[in-house]
């Protein structure tokens, strides 16, 4: 494990230097938020940094500096997806449906596809332009007509076996078969509590069976763009094109008359309000950075979406009390314990997004942060005030002395290298709970 550590960390260290060489100074123009034609392409692009947590945050083990450059999103490139027709009977589509047509990303198809015959190039390449994950990419323009095919905006989330941070991104089986009836689960659930969160759906996923099995190196899965200006919290605290400040400076000054308590207080108001909402409901929600979007409207925070179920935890004995009935669950998406779904979202949200924006707004402003965490603990009491007596376990724990927060490099020098593994920090909202 030891030396796996070391060959991950030199490949990061090596691509984080190529994605601050590659970014280009500030152009002095004005503030990105308010520029025509702003994308959400855009906003994740500009994240140079990669996970704000993890030892190895540029990890592309498998990929060359020269493929790297090509396809990561740091380096802002259009990618070429490749689009295969595969045989009827070799084809798995879950929710909406999709035709037996693969889109695959040019990496998979240069250094995997030929493990895999029978499948046939159409002739037809989809320009794209990768997000935050790399693999997941929104399409420049739909499909050529004629094609049937899942309608509206949409982003693919593509198979890559290469491995960023933590694991090889390919897209699993549970994952194909989990992702349409789960986001329908948050988003129904969502609606029924009346929380406030938009849930961008994955309408439809599909994949290549492989000795009658999906092949996690054959698959998408299409999920819902946001039809509205959005960014992800990480995207906020990355560096502005215009004068190379985070963008949530942009929107403290644009929204905010500069007051950048008055910028989080909102930010945790439409944010731990859902979370919170739906845990006590029975689903537990990985609201980090890069899952969680947030709208804008001027520079003010204007509603919150979620993407990626992935890292969902869902409690079918939670769901059943409040009259819901579980969809069919694949993998390790479904736990009743507590301390797990409690886990997932509070080191998600307050040790990661929150405290990334505490962290960043202390440094730009100065601003003392137990003052910002006092605001999240404010809207946390006023949330669990309004739930069932049932939540107060959740909110005993929310409250508690520590923090979890995943311990990454103890996994990375573990034996099980993608099993959790949690630590306790100091929790910064204990003493205002």
């Amino acid at each position: 494990p030891t030396a796996r550590l070391v060959r991950e960390l030199d490949n990061s260290v090596a691509n984080l230097a190529l994605a601050r060489a590659a970014q280009p100074p500030p152009d002095g123009g004005p503030p990105a938020l308010t520029r025509p034609g702003l994308t959400l392409a855009d906003l994740e692009q500009c994240v140079v940094d990669g996970h704000p947590l993890h030892p190895c945050c540029r990890t592309r083990m498998g990929m060359s500096p020269t493929e790297v450059r090509a396809y990561a999103p740091e380096h802002h490139p259009v990618v070429q997806v490749e689009l295969l027709a595969v045989p009827a009977d070799r084809w798995l589509s879950t929710g909406a449906g999709l035709p037996p047509l693969l889109p695959v990303h040019p990496w998979q198809r240069d250094h995997v596809l030929d493990r895999y015959p029978g499948l046939r190039p159409t002739g037809e390449r989809v320009p794209a332009r990768p997000l935050m994950t790399l693999r997941t990419l929104a399409p420049m323009r739909p499909p050529a007509p004629g094609r049937r095919w899942v309608g509206g905006c949409q982003h693919w989330k593509t198979a890559v076996d290469v491995q960023m941070t933590s694991a090889v991104r390919t897209v699993s089986p549970a994952a194909v078969r989990n992702g349409p009836p789960v986001s329908d689960l948050v988003a129904e659930l969502a609606a029924r509590t009346g929380c406030g969160l938009a849930m961008l759906r994955e309408v439809a996923a599909g994949a290549v069976l492989v000795d009658g099995e999906p092949c996690r190196s054959l698959a998408v899965a299409v999920r819902q763009a946001p039809r509205e200006p959005a960014t992800p919290l990480a995207a906020l605290a990355a560096p502005s094109p215009a004068d190379g400040r985070p963008l949530a400076v942009e929107a403290v000054t644009l929204g905010y008359a500069g007051d950048p308590i008055a910028y989080f207080a909102d930010l945790c108001r439409i944010v731990l309000p859902p979370l919170l909402a739906l845990l006590h409901a029975g689903v537990a929600l990985e609201a980090h950075g890069q899952n969680t979007l947030v709208g804008l409207r001027g520079g003010r925070l204007a509603g919150v979406l979620y993407r990626d179920v992935g890292g969902v935890r869902i409690s079918p004995s939670r769901l059943r009390a409040h009259g819901v009935d579980p969809p069919p669950l694949h993998g390790d998406v479904r736990n009743d314990d507590p301390a797990v779904l409690r886990a997932k979202v509070f080191a998600a949200a307050v040790s990661g997004a929150l405290a990334e924006q505490v962290a960043m707004l202390r440094r730009e402003y100065g601003v003392e942060s137990g003052r910002l965490w006092a605001r999240a603990a404010e809207t946390a009491r006023e949330t669990y005030r309004s739930l069932p007596p049932a939540a107060a376990g959740d909110a005993a724990a929310l409250f508690g002395p520590t923090v979890p927060i995943k311990a990454t490099t103890a996994m990375r020098l573990a034996a099980d290298p993608l099993a959790d593994l949690w630590a306790g920090q100091p929790n910064p909202l204990a003493e205002r709970g």
